[in-house]
């Protein structure tokens, strides 16, 4: 057998670039698999997501220690959220910034005493869908604007929810299939440092229900690209 030495040398190449890749996917931007529907109809099961971790913080590879804040969360920013409520890593979409009072009534979300306006979206049944009819609206409240999915026969429990203040630092953050989310409304709000990074694009994207073939019209998507009509 070679010695170890021999062997590091022969392959320092490869051990650089892997350690190179471990920074960059830690601190810089990476790309993560959607196992679940809750952000339906804007990201989809089977989606990978490519995600800026330096949208907001610059970290310590590895860790969560914050070197230097580089920007803050808006309103409609989809992020992931590493939750140590929930225990997992989620990705959601920030509604309620600091100091924000949210309320939903009846699916129906204020923010601020703001109702948002919704108007129905021509939206094909999506991955993940199974047998809940659905109905897709285009939720818009000042500059946010995005797609919501309402479930018709499965109304969740907390459809209805508050009015609470957002607290400093905190986010409150609700899923785009709002009938099938479990977000603020059951995790509480989350800690600006509990932000990992925000999406915007999706890198590629394979359906499980037809042998995990790409999506090959959902390669590079912009995420709420949608457009709603009347």
């Amino acid at each position: 057998m070679k010695p170890i030495k021999s062997l590091l040398g022969e392959y320092k190449g490869v051990l650089v670039f892997m350690a190179l890749m471990v920074v960059f996917r830690s601190a810089i931007a990476d790309y993560n698999v959607v196992p679940s529907g809750s952000m339906l109809p804007t990201v989809l099961v089977g989606d990978r997501i490519l995600v800026d971790k330096m949208a907001y913080d610059l970290r310590v590879p590895l860790t969560h220690l914050r070197i230097a804040r580089l920007g803050e969360p808006k309103r409609g920013d989809i992020v992931t959220v590493d939750s140590k409520e929930a225990g997992e890593l989620l990705l959601k979409r920030v509604i309620g910034l600091p100091g924000d009072v949210v309320e939903l009534r009846d699916n129906v979300l204020y923010i601020n005493g703001q109702a948002a306006s919704y108007r129905r979206a021509a939206v094909k049944a999506q991955a993940g869908d199974g047998i809940d009819e659905a109905a897709y609206r285009d939720e818009r409240l000042g500059d946010m604007s995005h797609l919501v999915r309402l479930s018709e026969s499965h109304p969740s429990l907390r459809s209805s929810y508050g009015p609470v203040v957002v607290p400093a630092d905190h986010y409150l953050m609700l899923g785009d299939n709002r009938d099938n989310s479990a977000d603020s409304r059951y995790y509480g709000f989350f800690g600006r440092d509990e932000l990992m990074g925000r999406t915007r694009r999706i890198a590629f994207s394979l359906d499980s229900e037809r042998g995990y073939l790409p999506r090959l019209s959902r390669t590079g998507r912009l995420l709420d690209g949608a457009t709603a009509e009347n």
